[in-house]
Order: structure tokens, then C-alpha cells, then sequence
């Protein structure tokens, strides 16, 4: 629509002249200043305090921090769309602009410190029921989540996810969601188990990425045959254990008596 009023505008005469405004501009055009290197900032710059729920007020509405930053003063650019939140130069935060007023945007990932230690307060958090409907928090999560706490109870079960969640700040969300159904798959409800499938899942990615596709091709390599390709051929015998068999306890008589005293 602008782009349209500005050739709108192009066609425009003023007042009596004999000529258009684009006419006009083209002659100007060599005349102007040229456009500044740096990027002008657009945004509006607060200052604001952290309060006791990880949370900091920007016109009418709250934003989640990390809890680390209980009790400091951070600043927050707000743009025509999104929020950032900065401690000194580092960005600790980015939400989504809240248009209406009295609503809140809580990311679920920056209360997981405080949550791992009371994992009681993890199943009523107004932060996870928006990572759900933003689709962070996953059906694969719910029915890990719930085999967790059937295996070690409420409290470790959940301690147990918020852990795997921990993850998601250096692994991938798909990947990580991909350990989380091996690992469901597998009966495995360690968060160890998930971080050791989300790696196979990246590495694995990693190897489909540098190997060449071709269509006709129906089979997976592994990664295992993949590395073993790359070694030269190994011509050393076989191992054998025979010099170890001298170390083999001698069977003792079915028929020795028993001791008195001793275990049947």
C-alpha cells in the first residue's frame, strides 16, 4: 500500500509546475546527504528493576528474566514487535511484543534453576502451561514426563524433566525431542539416557548432511561403518584368550563334605 502512494505521489504535480515530482527528486537525488553507516535505533530504551518473580513491567505488561537476575536492574528495548532484555551488553532476553494490556509472556526455560530445586512448583507454573501452547513443551515431554514420575516418583520423575529441559540450552529442540522418544521407547527415564540419544540424533544429522544423496538409494549407513571406511585394512591375527585359561578357578567336588557352619 506505501509503495503504492509513493508512485501515487511521483506522478504529482505542485501547485503550477510544468513538471512531476519524480522529475524534481531525480535532479535532488545527487545533491543529498549520503545514509549513515551505523543503525539507528528505533526501539524505546527502558531501565527497569527485576522483581521477585523473575519478572520486569513494561507498559502495563510482564516479561519473564532469568532468576539470576533477582533484585538487578536490567534494561529492555522495546520494538514494534518484539521485546529484549539486556544485563550490561549481554541479551538475556527476547519475547514476543504483548499488544493488550494486564497480560504476561513467561518463558519457561528462565525458572528452570528455581524449579529444579522445588520441582513441586514445576506442574501448576503459568510458565509452562504458555510453553504449551506455544508448543515448547511437547506431547513427547508430557508422556516422558509421566513415565519419569510412574519409575521414581513425583518429585524425582519431575526433577528428572526439568533436567532434560536444562538440555534445550545446548542441544537443538528437535533433537532433543528425539531423545526424548528413544529414550521413552527404550524404558530409559534418565535425563543421562536423553542427553546420550539427543547426541546420536544430532550426530547423525551431521553425517546425513556431509554425505551425498543419491536418489536410488534406500539404505541408512551408520555412523559406526562410516568411521570404519576411513581405516586402512588391519592384517594382525585374531586375538586369542587361550593364555588366560590358567587363571580359571578348579572346580570344586560336587561330593566334599560340608563344613559345619558353613552356608548350603
Amino acid at each position: 500500500m506505501i509503495e503504492q502512494w509513493d508512485e501515487e505521489d511521483e506522478r504529482r504535480r505542485i501547485g503550477s509546475r510544468p513538471r512531476p515530482v519524480s522529475e524534481y527528486f531525480a535532479v535532488e537525488r545527487p545533491l543529498l546527504q549520503p545514509l549513515p553507516d551505523e543503525p539507528f535505533e528505533t526501539g524505546r530504551l527502558f531501565s527497569l528493576r527485576v522483581d521477585r518473580f523473575s519478572q520486569i513491567s513494561v507498559r502495563t505488561n510482564r516479561y519473564s528474566v532469568p532468576v539470576r537476575l533477582i533484585g538487578r536492574t536490567v534494561r529492555a528495548m522495546l520494538h514494534a514487535s518484539e521485546l529484549v532484555v539486556y544485563d550490561g551488553q549481554l541479551e538475556v532476553a527476547r519475547h514476543e511484543r504483548l499488544i493488550a494490556k494486564g497480560q504476561a509472556r513467561l518463558d519457561l526455560d528462565h525458572y528452570l534453576e528455581a524449579l529444579v530445586r522445588k520441582p513441586g512448583a514445576f506442574p501448576g507454573a503459568t510458565a509452562l502451561e504458555q510453553a504449551r501452547s506455544a508448543g515448547k513443551f511437547t506431547p513427547v515431554h508430557d508422556a516422558w514426563w509421566q513415565a519419569a514420575k510412574a519409575a521414581h516418583g513425583e518429585r524425582d520423575g519431575t526433577r528428572a524433566l526439568i533436567e532434560v529441559l536444562l538440555m534445550g540450552r545446548h542441544v537443538s529442540h528437535e533433537h532433543l525431542v528425539a531423545g526424548l522418544v528413544s529414550a521413552l521407547r527404550a524404558g530409559a527415564l534418565t535425563a543421562d539416557t536423553v542427553a546420550l540419544e539427543a547426541r546420536k540424533a544430532a550426530e547423525a544429522d551431521e553425517v546425513a548432511d556431509s554425505v551425498p544423496t543419491k536418489p536410488d538409494r534406500t539404505n541408512v549407513t551408520s555412523l559406526t561403518e562410516r568411521r570404519l571406511a576411513q581405516l586402512p585394512p588391519d592384517t594382525r591375527p585374531p586375538p586369542s584368550v587361550a593364555a588366560y585359561d590358567q587363571l580359571l578357578r578348579a572346580r570344586q567336588p560336587a561330593d566334599r563334605p560340608a563344613i559345619q557352619g558353613e552356608m548350603p
